[in-house]
């Protein structure tokens, strides 16, 4: 053709190749899509189905992190060729630090040597809420509606390298990814310390992350399931339709100890669903299923969930929802014990010690009791002897004392307490020298009186004669008291004994008085104990009963007596009121010595063990109990 008449093109015979292109290349990205074995195929087919279904677009690139890695690395192209698509990198970097979706404008130079405004778009890819990947594309200019219809395709899309990483995530991963979830919705069970309020935010947070139209929480009380808490509900009537079936779904599930899911999955073993399938009618809901909650092998309660119509339970929600139960379940048993009152702990101890008691196993414990029972039922049955001790003092039977016979001073000491003296022995001697002047003195007065008394006989002046002959008798009076004073100088034993008390060695010189007690002394083969029996006990003691002394000093010793009298002197000694119960001993006494202390205990009868250390304790609690009774 010539220059004038310019060549014309049939425009729509190439727009209609490029169209049929088009068709053919997403045919076939749909067919790879579909049989894809890998993850590079699987993303490399998915990415090239996203861009012929936004248009308009030159490069793209899809970015995951591969389980059981920590860094992100490319797994798909578009197109397929090696070419440059460093561009695309700021727009994908910037979206995995935001963790959000990321649109920039840039302008590339164009074959007319034009710049034409282009946009690169990059949205993350997220797994449960952790960021596992992201996707970028470079498209051409578009109106800002088609550039968020382009963004909404992309994030829409994403989903499917969800289902990829779901599939092809690590177990471990996935594991920790499951109890991840199952804590964080347990933590509001936990937040709140009343049982009631705890299991009213647990099930709300549960309904609220996995997407259940209702989430019911029971209790198990008395062989009953109780309905404790309802999801989106502070208050709730128990007595409606609707949650009568709750309770029944929860019953049925806690009986067989087993997940009920209704409809039932075909890989589960078939269990009894009656009642779910009448809570699904009667709530009109799309399926329900019910989780025993045990805490030490034990139901405490259930945790039944609803999904809305036309929805049923997948094995991914199961798996999470049994995780939950089996971490919720301890927990509420710990509120629910924590807030029983000390009749429902002190009942709920005893039935558990008795499961254990005659269930299998514990066989430590089965022992103990076994021992424990052996034990009582001897003490129950077992006869001692009844004892009453008291607190024991060694006396004479008779005790002399040696006292001043006038005012003096000691002279000499040759014994002193606990030396042994026979009839008659010399103990001290006092200093006779006053008195032996004062005789001399008293005898020169009496030759006065004498002379005088024959000098006025002799005149016959008889009232000097009478006069005299008084005072003569007066000097004899005093001569003979100071002759009975001398001959009382020397401190003499009064029978054979020992010395108890008194020592004068130490007070040779000293001034006595007359009348001062200088020595005691008792007889070595006359001894009674005395004993202070407790006011409690003295009820039990009579007079002619049998017991045993044991000295502190003798401790391997003992030595019989026999009660000989009970008087009605009391004393109060370190708090307690006693009585003074004296008691003869029956054997030899050896090497006793009146002064020594121990112990004595009376023999009253054969009684009972156990009543014998319990009478105390027993008759102490009646007297406290009737002095509060009106």
């Amino acid at each position: 053709m010539s220059a004038v008449n310019p060549e014309i093109h049939d425009t729509r015979n190439a727009s209609h190749v490029s169209e049929v292109g088009l068709k053919r290349s997403s045919e076939q990205a749909w067919k790879h899509f579909s049989r894809a074995q890998t993850a590079e195929e699987f993303c490399g087919s998915w990415l090239a189905i996203q861009c012929h279904i936004i248009g308009g677009v030159s490069d793209g690139v899809v970015i995951l992190q591969r389980p059981g890695e920590t860094v992100f690395s490319p797994v798909a192209f578009y197109p397929e060729a090696t070419r440059d698509r460093t561009h695309l990198a700021e727009v994908t970097e910037r979206a995995l630090k935001e963790a959000r979706g990321i649109v920039k404008s840039a302008e590339q130079p164009a074959d007319s040597g034009e710049t034409r405004s282009r946009y690169q778009l990059a949205y993350p890819v997220r797994l449960d809420g952790e960021l596992r990947g992201v996707i970028g594309i470079d498209l051409d200019w578009r109106p800002e509606p088609q550039l968020q219809s382009a963004m909404r395709d992309l994030q829409w899309g994403s989903g499917w390298l969800e289902v990829l990483l779901r599939r092809n995530a690590d177990p471990q991963e996935s594991a920790k990814l499951k109890l991840k979830l199952a804590l964080d919705l347990v933590s509001s069970l936990v937040e709140h310390p009343g049982l009631k309020e705890g299991t009213a935010a647990f099930a709300t947070e549960l309904a609220a992350k996995l997407g259940f139209d209702r989430v019911s929480v029971g209790i198990l009380k008395r062989g009953r399931i109780r309905l404790c808490a309802v999801s989106h509900s502070a208050s709730f009537d128990k007595r409606t339709n609707v949650l009568r079936a709750v309770q029944g779904a929860m019953e049925e599930a806690a009986d067989q100890q087993q997940t009920v899911v209704y409809p039932p999955q075909r890989d589960k073993l078939p269990v009894v669903a009656q009642a779910h399938a009448f809570l699904v009618r009667e709530s009109q809901t799309g399926s329900a299923a019910t989780f025993p909650l045990e805490s030490g092998r034990q139901v405490v309660g259930a945790l039944t969930l609803e999904r809305p119509s036309g929805y049923r339970f997948d094995p991914a929600s199961l798996e999470i929802c049994e995780a939950v139960a089996s971490v919720a379940g301890p927990i509420i048993d710990l509120k629910r014990a924590n807030e029983r009152n000390l009749l429902a702990h002190a009942g709920e101890s005893a039935a558990s010690a008795w499961r254990k008691l005659v269930g299998p196993g514990h066989p430590v414990l089965k022992l103990v009791v076994v021992a424990a029972f052996s034990v009582a039922a001897f003490f129950a049955f077992a006869t001692g002897d009844y004892r009453i001790s008291a607190k024991a003092t060694v006396e004479g039977e008779i005790q002399r004392t040696i006292s001043a016979p006038f005012n003096g001073y000691v002279k000499e000491a040759l014994l002193r307490a606990g030396d042994t003296v026979k009839a008659g022995q010399l103990i001290a001697r006092l200093d006779d020298r006053d008195l032996r002047l004062e005789r001399i003195k008293l005898l020169g007065q009496r030759g006065q009186y004498a002379d005088q008394q024959r000098e006025a006989m002799a005149k016959h002046d008889r009232a000097q004669a009478e006069t005299v002959t008084a005072q003569l008798d007066q000097v004899n009076a005093q001569l003979q008291q100071t002759d009975e004073q001398l001959s009382r100088v020397e401190l003499i034993a009064p029978f054979e004994g020992v010395i108890v008390s008194g020592d004068l060695s130490q007070k040779l010189g000293s001034p006595v008085e007359r009348g001062q007690t200088l020595f005691e002394v008792a007889p070595l083969k006359a001894f009674r104990v005395i004993l202070q029996v407790d006011e409690r006990d003295l009820a039990d003691v009579q007079t002619g009963q049998k017991g045993e002394l044991t000295v502190t000093s003798m401790p391997e010793d003992r030595f019989a007596c026999t009660v000989t009298k009970i008087t009605a002197v009391n004393v109060a000694e370190e708090g307690r009121n006693v009585f003074r119960v004296e008691a003869r001993l029956d054997e030899g006494l050896g090497q006793l010595r009146p002064g020594m202390e121990g112990v004595g205990k009376i023999y009253v009868d054969r009684r009972n063990l156990l009543w014998i250390w319990t009478h105390t304790l027993i008759d102490w609690a009646r007297l406290w109990v009737w002095s509060w009774l009106p």
